[in-house]
């Protein structure tokens, strides 16, 4: 609804490739106030007997890590009456161990503008803060901690790879020409006939804009 204040989102899935419809869901009470990404590069240092240094060749760029915090109010501070027992175990039983399918669950974090992660949960720890006299919680801080789950096409097209030596994909569009994507991608516009023979194209100049054409690694053309 327009105004409406938008809240943080986990949708979790049970395949891989996230087909199907939505297991479960859980929103943030509160809308966090940090949220953390981290990246990390992956390097060979493998350096030579009798050096005293090494080049540091790079390997891959590792799956990223998305941080953040759930808090959680039952004491109806805000208007918002909730059980913080409930809310905890809905977030466990979204993110957490599926028995159906033997492992944590596939989710996806959604939230505004932010990019829509695909991830998985990788840790997380629940601070209770408040407690009325029968022990029963009345504030909690759930901290989680997601690792990217995305596919490797998709991490690539993230990443807006241009390297000659990984599998490219590309929208045709108005005004493109086979050669000039050629050139883009491998810096040499003659290998269009083999893209061309690859993408199974009856002809380079007839291509329709929206087509979806594969530009594979150097060494396969």
């Amino acid at each position: 609804m327009p105004g409406e204040l938008e809240k943080l989102k986990i949708q979790a899935y049970t395949e891989a490739d996230y087909s199907g419809s939505v297991l479960s869901e859980f929103h943030a009470y509160v809308n966090p106030s940090e949220l953390t990404l981290a990246y990390e590069m992956e390097y060979d240092s493998a350096q030579g007997s009798g050096t005293t240094g090494s080049r540091m060749e790079f390997k891959q760029v590792k799956p990223g890590d998305l941080s953040l915090s759930f808090f959680i109010d039952g004491t109806g501070a805000n208007g918002n009456l909730v059980d913080v027992q409930e809310q905890v175990e809905a977030f466990k039983s979204t993110t957490g161990y599926n028995g159906d399918i033997h492992r944590p669950n596939y989710l996806i974090v959604a939230w505004g503008t932010m990019e829509v992660r695909r991830c998985i949960l990788k840790s997380a720890s629940v601070a209770y803060k408040l407690f009325r006299p029968s022990g029963e919680p009345l504030r909690a801080v759930i901290s989680a901690t997601f690792t990217d789950n995305s596919d490797d096409e998709t991490r690539v097209a993230e990443a807006q790879d241009q390297s000659p030596d990984l599998t490219h994909q590309r929208i045709f569009r108005s005004g493109d020409s086979l050669p000039m994507l050629c050139h883009q991608i491998y810096g040499n516009a003659s290998y269009y006939p083999q893209v061309a023979r690859i993408n199974g194209l009856s002809s380079f100049r007839n291509i329709a804009p929206g087509t979806r054409l594969v530009f594979p690694p150097l060494e396969k053309t």
